[in-house]
């Protein structure tokens, strides 16, 4: 092996070296205690789970936490304890120190931090409560942009309709009853401290499934034409594997998350005629009438 040869060899296994001490240090502080009051160890852990999606995901995105989403119809999502959106292209709804309503177009994932073991019924319920909140948001197409060569009336071919990715982040593994309702779950175990990651559709999604559902309305057999390789790649392919034989859980993390950005990439054009309409509604959200009969 040539001196070059084993210099390259000694980065990579540092680099996957410092991935799994900055694992076990994540895991460490999620599992710090406060006995006396659990919302202090909470919001603890919620900053401790924006540290570790800011150490892999791009300065493009902001994580916000404690917010909530908005879309253009006046669906209005229950409090999320994390968002990863755009803040570059697309305006916040409205915003005032802690106060923030996000629209729906901006957002590229939301996470569920839950501190408890995920296994009571009332919990489980309010879980689902919680996604169906975010499955209830409807971006919108009533978008008019200007592009390099020409305007764009309405949303891109590749991105008509966005969704959210849905990640789960616990200290246990959460009850089978959730299997389907996250895209991502990250469990933080204790004993022995390590991450785990477990992706519902990981080995049967390829990433024209991925991109249809995240892209096109849930559309996952949309019939756009991709490139051949999305078709046979899917996120199980991005696994990183020790030489023991171990997931490096982190990297791999690091891996999967940021291709699925890559499959949003761009927040949806924004619809600013749209929400100008949820706004100037009156009533129960129905169109009223001018006084010269016409409508609002």
């Amino acid at each position: 092996m040539s001196k070059k040869a084993s210099k390259s060899e000694k980065v990579r296994k540092a680099i996957i070296e410092n991935y799994k001490k900055a694992e076990k240090s994540f895991v460490s502080q999620l599992n710090f205690t406060v006995p006396n009051h659990p919302p202090t160890i909470g919001g603890f852990r919620e900053e401790i789970w924006k540290q570790l999606f800011e150490q892999i995901v791009p300065k493009k995105y902001v994580i916000e936490q404690s917010v909530f989403l908005i879309d253009s119809n006046e669906n209005v999502s229950n409090e999320v304890d994390l968002a990863i959106f755009d803040e570059m292209y697309t305006p916040y709804i409205f915003r005032k120190g802690r106060i923030k309503f996000i629209p729906i177009e901006a957002v590229a994932a939301v996470v569920q931090c839950k501190s408890q073991n995920v296994e009571i019924d009332e919990d489980i319920k309010n879980i689902k409560k919680w996604c169906d909140s975010i499955n209830n948001l409807n971006t919108s197409g009533d978008s008019i942009t200007r592009l390099a060569q020409l305007m764009s009336v309405g949303p891109a071919k590749y991105q008509t309709g966005t969704r959210p990715i849905k990640i789960l982040c616990s200290l246990q593994k959460p009850s089978k009853k959730l299997t389907k309702s996250f895209d991502i779950y990250i469990i933080a175990n204790k004993k022995p401290p390590r991450i785990k990651i477990k992706i519902p559709h990981e080995d049967d999604w390829n990433l024209a499934n991925w991109h249809g559902q995240l892209n096109m309305c849930g559309n996952s057999k949309t019939e756009l034409k991709y490139p051949e390789v999305m078709y046979s790649r899917k996120l199980s392919d991005y696994q990183v594997i020790d030489e023991k034989g171990q997931l490096v859980s982190l990297l791999t993390l690091n891996l999967q998350l940021n291709q699925l950005l890559m499959l949003i990439n761009n927040p949806m054009f924004f619809p600013h005629k749209a929400y100008a309409d949820m706004f100037n509604r009156k009533g129960n959200g129905k169109e009223d009438k001018n006084d010269d009969g016409n409508t609002n």
